[in-house]
């Protein structure tokens, strides 16, 4: 009986071996992984939201301006860029997706002011803007509740190792969040807040 229980402790011990051999792999992998240095004239890290860049729905009135979103370059493999807006905040239970951006050629350095509205033309050429959690594709600027705390706006860019997701303007945020989690090289990440008391 004794030899039973020391084999099956053996065996526990080995698979906890293993099992914290692999997260220590995987914890150094992801440390390996490059960041991206993401900046905006009209954000700064952690500052408050310029009403320029708030909704115009919902009782905001704001100009629903897409923000200027520079990042530092890529690895080598990057063949595209994607970005996302994203408010882990909103009382939704699975927060609220304010910009989907992915396609943009691995050659432009930035979205320029104004990209997220479609009319204008701003983005650079072959960039898809998909739904967003408003129901359609384009910028789709911060209106907490009121009343709420300061919400959080994590602005995130993508090194891409692929030329093209796949999906159009009609695809889904998570869909493209799905394809960004096998394709991913780098990312990095910029967060602004906003919040309104009416």
């Amino acid at each position: 009986m004794w030899r039973v229980l020391a084999t099956i402790g053996l065996v526990a011990a080995l698979a906890v071996s293993f099992s914290s051999g692999a997260d220590a792999a995987k914890r150094s992998k992801q440390a390996k992984v490059p960041r991206l240095k993401v900046t905006s004239q009209q954000i700064t890290r952690r500052g408050m939201i310029a009403d320029e860049q708030v909704a115009n729905v919902f009782g905001c009135k704001g100009g629903n301006v897409s923000p200027e979103i520079k990042r530092t370059p890529g690895p080598a493999g990057t063949k595209s860029y994607a970005v996302t807006i994203y408010d882990p905040d909103a009382p939704t239970g699975s927060g609220f997706w304010h910009w989907v951006v992915f396609n943009i050629p691995a050659t432009a350095t930035e979205l320029p002011k104004n990209a997220g509205d479609l009319k204008a033309n701003l983005a650079p050429p072959g960039t898809v803007q998909s739904r967003t959690d408003f129901g359609m594709p384009g910028y789709g600027g911060p209106c907490p509740p009121p009343g709420d705390r300061p919400h959080r706006y994590h602005i995130t860019v993508f090194a891409v190792d692929v030329d093209h997701l796949d999906g159009d303007q009609n695809i889904a945020a998570a869909v493209v969040g799905f394809q960004l989690h096998f394709h991913t090289l780098a990312k990095g990440q910029l967060i602004g807040l906003y919040g309104r008391s009416k």
